[in-house]
């Protein structure tokens, strides 16, 4: 997966075994969310190690938007899947959301309930 947006798991490794830390595990969580529906983004997959690792190649396969941020990545990995992301998880979410919608070229669509 060279050349991928991704985080460096080894560089993390070798930060944290310096300061005397255990290595992390790569983690993956992958969201839906339909802007046509009057729902929130759901947690759809989640993994570590050698799960996480699938769902990013799956996810690069079919061309979907990978964003690498570790912090959020362990915030929604506690989730269930098929459950909506927590509270604190929307601000970071509609960042993501609003990254993906600018890499495709077109503007994200209003919240549901907000007048068009």
């Amino acid at each position: 997966m060279a050349g991928k947006d991704l985080w460096d798991e080894e560089a993390e490794a070798e930060r944290s075994a310096k300061a005397g830390a255990r290595p992390h595990r790569a983690v993956a969580v992958a969201l839906h969310y339909d802007p046509a529906q009057p729902s929130l983004p759901k947690v759809v997959a989640s993994g570590r190690g050698s799960v996480a690792e699938q769902i990013l190649e799956l996810a690069f396969s079919h061309g979907v938007k990978v964003r690498s941020d570790p912090d959020l990545a362990e915030v929604l990995a506690a989730v269930e899947v098929d459950t909506v992301i927590p509270v604190e998880a929307f601000v970071a979410v509609a960042e993501i959301l609003a990254y993906v919608y600018r890499a495709n070229g077109r503007a994200a669509p209003p919240p549901p309930g907000a007048s068009a």
